[in-house]
């Protein structure tokens, strides 16, 4: 099967973007099926030698049956539960549709579907219930289908791990329906994709329908306490009140996170179901190692820096943890990433300008903001932090790993890039990030950014007032090392964000 290429529909979403690499590393020829292939650009495997990208709809049978041609297997890894889609579970009917049709007509040796938990009945939500009318649809075809049906998924860029993780961080106090003991068996991403790539191994998985879930079997008030746990946050107090209704929810959670009421309101239905696994057999033909929710969701943080461990990705070693966060990812996954950018415009290049990035902090000090930094140490001590511990272990050069000061070099990548994780005591976590690039004309254009992502009410109120001073503490930098630099200033400092 692996001479020939594997389709995955739904490249860009969140499964598929996570399986694609999976399955290179594996071995096998991938073809990721997308809307617009400008969609990918970003991804660190897009450059894989036995990856090829296709632009197709599953809306036009056309477009699709070329996508097909010559694939072994496919992956139906999409659903149109969307902001802009109305009717999700027409258009998820009429798509499925399209799928084995033009399945059967290339010729294809199976389809494996990743659907959702749930017992046929008519409680079951409507979100629920179109997963399985699609997993029905690709039955009937003659092209054996194997169907995974998980409950959450746990990871950064899930839906549903977001509306828990915007609920958790932002309502120290809950209202919440009584439904929100109902029994869930969440999974890991990296588990699921594990089973989606494995399967491809097992012949005996053909054709058959299997429930995956993790170890745990929890309530959604587990979740929300779990979290709160893992991230530090004061225990959440939920308190159950009767006849309130999934668009109510909705529409609430719509004004206290980034999380449209459209894309929420079906994955709050889906809570009053109870999704629990009752056939585990699956375990035993592609045995692996769950994670619990907590571990789950300890991976998920640390969410402003994962992203960058990879610049790109060629197979040679496995991949990033499915569940960080990755370019791509639906727009508030990274959760409130807030941030303050200021950017300027020298005459010159990168080569001439980097050796003031790499020697920051230490003797040299912050450019003219030290006054400022020192302040800032002496409330990281009050707070029971470290405070600012002068020196780095090389003035001239920077290791990744080494402190300088109060922050930890994240990356360096001479003369472009440079990332420092802040070590001090933050209701969130902070990131400084120098970035130079040349530009046509013997131009340099520098920015200088700060990102933060808080947690809880109390890390979104620490940066809205501290926000200032961020400024002008960056401003300040970036104005001073472009003076000591003796490169003429054509634009800025301008600010970009914040």
């Amino acid at each position: 099967m692996k001479e020939k290429p594997i389709l995955v529909t739904g490249a860009s979403g969140y499964i598929g973007s996570r399986l694609i690499p999976m399955l290179l590393y594996k071995g096998y020829r991938v073809r990721g099926m997308v809307r617009s292939r400008p969609r990918l650009d970003c991804k660190t495997w897009i450059n894989h030698p036995a990856l090829e990208v296709v632009e197709a709809d599953l809306m036009d049978p056309a477009s699709l049956a070329g996508a097909l041609a010559g694939c072994s297997a496919a992956y139906y890894l999409v659903h149109s539960m969307s902001p802009t889609v109305q009717d999700f579970a027409a258009a998820d009917r009429e798509a499925a549709a399209n799928m084995a049709r033009m399945a059967e007509q290339a010729g294809l040796q199976r389809i494996v579907y990743l659907s959702g938990l749930g017992e046929d009945q008519p409680s079951l939500s409507k979100h629920l219930r179109s997963r399985a009318e699609v997993g029905r649809i690709l039955k009937k075809s003659s092209v054996p289908t194997t169907i995974f049906r998980s409950a959450v998924i746990l990871g950064s860029g899930s839906a549903s791990f977001e509306l828990i993780r915007f609920l958790t961080e932002r309502l120290p106090v809950m209202l919440t329906p009584g439904w929100v003991r109902t029994r869930s068996q969440p999974i890991a991403v990296s588990n699921v994709v594990e089973y989606l790539a494995g399967c491809l191994e097992k012949p005996q998985t053909m054709g058959d329908t299997f429930d995956i879930g993790g170890p745990d079997i929890l309530s959604y008030e587990d979740l929300f306490r779990i979290y709160a746990q893992v991230t530090g946050l004061n225990r959440r107090v939920i308190i159950k009140v009767p006849f309130l209704t999934p668009g109510l929810l909705a529409r609430c959670a719509e004004k206290i996170t980034p999380v449209p009421a459209t894309l929420s309101q079906p994955l709050i239905e889906g809570m009053r179901n109870t999704v629990v696994c009752k056939d585990h057999r699956i375990r035993e033909i592609i045995p692996q190692n769950l994670l619990t929710v907590r571990q789950a969701m300890v991976r998920s943080m640390q969410i402003l820096c994962r992203d960058r461990i990879q610049a790109s990705w060629t197979g040679g070693e496995r991949p990033n943890p499915p569940e960080w966060y990755t370019c791509g990812d639906i727009y508030f996954a990274a959760g409130s990433k807030l941030k303050s950018s200021f950017r300027v415009v020298l005459k010159g290049g990168s080569y001439d300008f980097w050796p003031l990035v790499e020697s920051i902090g230490g003797l040299q000090g912050w450019y003219g903001t030290d006054a400022l930094w020192r302040i800032r140490g002496v409330l990281d001590r009050l707070a029971g932090g470290y405070g600012l511990q002068h020196g780095r272990s090389h003035q001239e050069r920077l290791i990744t790993g080494e402190l300088v000061d109060f922050w930890r070099v994240l990356e360096v990548k001479p003369p472009k890039v440079l990332l420092l994780l802040s070590e001090m005591k933050h209701p969130g976590e902070a990131m400084l990030e120098f970035y130079l690039r040349d530009i046509p004309g013997g131009r340099l254009e520098v920015v200088l950014t700060v990102q933060f992502l808080p947690r809880g009410l109390g890390g979104v109120l620490y940066w809205h007032i501290s926000r200032r001073v961020h400024n002008l503490v960056i401003r300040s930098m970036l104005i001073n090392m472009v003076r000591q630099s003796g490169c003429t200033l054509l634009e800025g400092p301008d600010i970009t964000a914040g």
